[in-house]
């Protein structure tokens, strides 16, 4: 069989969006599995996952289980009979009900070059490390945690800019690329998934809201990538004088600052410079809880005690 497979897709945030539409564009689409509407903002209404706003543009059936973990909870699944089933970012365990329930198997868009990063938050994780890339592979899915034999990979640099923002885009685009390009010959029995060197494997654990805070004891280059890691949630993010302190952009700073001063913000030659465990870290655009994002300039024409300092305490 060729072509047109029988696909139901499971995902849920945006980073599945992309690999959804591609899906539209080159298969068969007989359904879409996403998580139950949360509530969201200050009113808490009822907010749809973007998976199931794509799904209902293109109309496609949408099923919204809060687990599928009973085989009752799949039978929506069986009445589609999907040859196969395709899941990027959908944000439930499947149970081998599910993983066998398509002839040709459940096939998982995941964000990393596995057997690395395998896990709830590989962009971040990629970035935290300072690896030189990542990417995003098409694997088997087993019973395990992305431990499945992989089809293929697409891979991309991680640029010394890249937040997790920027880089989800790129992965998320790269995931349905390699769907558009390879889920045909994957389908068809032309490419056969090798399996993953387990010794190899690191593991990516969800990011919490707590790891966003920076811990000045750290280096100069490990504090720059967490912020760049946590860019756009939970967002990096420090005390300072009894308030939260966002710091939204920063970068490593070239010359040599005292080496026993973590936290302290420094000036030189009009740059905010914060001492860390190894190097400084230089400021560039900051954010006080309940204010606007603004240059660290800016901010320090308002808050003349900030130079001086100690961040974190």
């Amino acid at each position: 069989m060729h072509g047109m497979s029988k696909v139901v897709f499971m995902g849920t945030p945006n980073f599945a969006v992309p690999a959804l539409q591609k899906l539209i564009e080159t298969q068969t689409m007989v359904g879409v599995v996403t998580q139950p509407d949360k509530p969201a903002g200050r009113g808490k209404k009822l907010r749809p996952s973007p998976v199931k706003v794509a799904a209902q543009a293109a109309g496609i059936p949408v099923y919204q289980p809060k687990s599928l973990r009973s085989e009752a909870a799949a039978a929506p699944l069986r009445e589609w009979q999907p040859d196969v089933i395709v899941v990027a970012a959908f944000g439930q365990i499947l149970r081998p009900h599910v993983l066998e329930l398509p002839p040709y198997g459940c096939i998982n868009v995941h964000a990393s070059l596995l057997p690395r990063w395998r896990g709830a938050s590989p962009i971040q994780h990629a970035i935290l490390a300072g690896d030189a890339e990542t990417g995003v592979c098409l694997m088997r899915m087993d019973v395990g945690l992305d431990t499945g034999p992989v089809y293929i990979c697409g891979s991309t640099p991680i640029a010394p800019t890249d937040t997790a923002a920027t880089l989800h885009d790129r992965l998320a685009a790269l995931g349905a690329e390699l769907l558009g390009a390879y889920l045909d010959d994957i389908v068809d029995g032309r490419i056969s998934p090798t399996s993953q060197d387990d010794s190899q494997s690191t593991y990516a654990p969800m990011i919490k809201k707590e790891d966003g805070r920076l811990d000045w004891t750290q280096s100069a280059v490990e504090l720059e990538r967490r912020v760049r890691a946590m860019t756009p949630w939970p967002g990096a993010f420090t005390n300072w004088r009894g308030n939260m302190l966002k710091i939204k952009a920063a970068q490593i700073y070239a010359g040599s600052v005292p080496a026993d001063q973590p936290g302290l913000v420094m000036e030189r030659q009009g740059e905010v410079i914060v001492c860390t465990g190894d190097g400084g870290l230089r400021l560039l655009d900051v954010q006080v809880a309940g204010k606007k994002a603004m240059s660290v300039a800016d901010f320090q024409r308002g808050h003349q005690d900030f130079v001086g300092s100690v961040l974190g305490e």
